[in-house]
């Protein structure tokens, strides 16, 4: 499974087109990342990150309620359902 988080620019380090990058941060964390895909980035901007890369340009609000989800599925308040064993196919009915 992939995941990917928004992040903050902080600044941009190389505006070189192919090799565009910037400093950005998650939640305190700050890495480098690269901002090729987003040409339109600017400090300032939330993306999404994957493997390091900017993959898009997101808004302020829907950074926070990705984070604020992702924060949810990992304490969830009602525990998740415990996985089947493939031998065992769930129905409609049980939902």
């Amino acid at each position: 499974m992939c995941l990917a988080v928004p992040g903050r620019i902080l600044r941009i380090l190389d505006e070189t087109p192919l090799f565009r990058r910037g400093e950005v941060e998650f939640l305190g964390i700050r890495r480098e990342c690269s901002l090729a895909c987003v040409p339109e980035a600017r400090e300032g901007d939330f993306v999404i990150v994957h493997a390091g890369v900017a993959i898009t340009v997101i808004d302020e609000v829907a950074a926070q309620q990705t984070l604020a989800d992702l924060a949810a599925a990992d304490h969830p308040a009602v525990p998740l359902p415990s996985a089947l064993p493939a031998s065992e196919p769930r129905d409609a009915s049980s939902r």
